[in-house]
């Protein structure tokens, strides 16, 4: 009798490397999603990255805008709450001063622990969407990794946001919540505009867009279904929150 011939099984596709998939995000994101998909979800590289950058910002802000003048700064962006702190007696109004100082510091050093915790909450959102309402397949841990390295674009804006303040950023007109170019509300006045305007100008991130896209091609490929459906998923829920964002505005306006 003769044997059959036996095959040798098929080598399996080495992983990606994180600097891999961190530079593939950049230049041929697929790849790293695909990546993601295979089962190669360490994420922690993007997360120190995201976090070391972030701190880069901070010691900025610190060095050249200074706390107290970002507190002040916010206040005189809100005519209410300005109002309101001028009424507060001097000693009281600087207590207030100090709390809120110390509560923008640690906003700043809590930033690992807010990415993580903020991510975690979204990737519920999305993963239930992309999963119940377009068919997918994805888990939860899928999601939220892809979720991970699609936000590093970022990090394009934070040291955008670095190389403005070193650049001669005037301190008195430095907005925390808008501090670098990337969108229309950037070249704005926010005490002129109408507050609902001036919310949606500076919604319309080129880099939160670039990360949004990102993060619908990840989430369609690792779930396993077309690239619409990820931009849907993604760009609905963005939708959502930006006519969320300018109600308030308005709202509060």
């Amino acid at each position: 009798m003769i044997e059959p011939e036996v095959q040798p099984a098929a080598e399996a596709t080495p992983g990606l490397s994180q600097w891999q998939r961190i530079a593939n995000t950049f230049t041929a994101p697929s790849k790293t999603f695909d990546d993601i998909k295979r089962g190669n979800k360490s994420w922690w590289m993007p997360f120190i990255i995201i976090v070391l950058v972030g701190y880069l910002l901070f010691a900025a802000v610190n060095a050249k805008i200074g706390m107290a003048t970002v507190v002040e700064n916010q206040i005189k962006l809100d005519p209410k709450t300005e109002e309101r702190m001028a009424a507060v007696p001097a000693d009281q109004r600087e207590t207030q001063m100090k709390i809120s100082e110390k509560v923008t510091q640690g906003v700043f050093i809590a930033n690992p622990l807010l990415v993580l915790a903020g991510l975690a909450v979204m990737t519920v959102g999305l993963w239930g969407t992309i999963n119940f309402v377009f068919g997918g397949k994805a888990t939860y841990g899928d999601v939220f990794v892809v979720w991970m390295y699609a936000t590093l674009p970022t990090i394009v804006k934070t040291l955008l946001g670095v190389v403005v303040i070193y650049a001669g950023a005037a301190a008195e007109s430095f907005n925390i919540k808008n501090f670098a170019p990337t969108n229309p509300g950037a070249f704005l006045n926010p005490v002129e505009t109408n507050k609902a305007l001036y919310s949606l100008a500076s919604s319309l991130d080129v880099v939160t867009i670039w990360s949004l896209a990102l993060l619908g091609i990840g989430t369609a490929i690792v779930a396993g279904v077309k690239r619409s459906s990820g931009y849907i998923a993604v760009f609905g829920w963005w939708a959502i929150f930006v006519l969320i964002g300018v109600g308030w505005a308005a709202a509060m306006g």
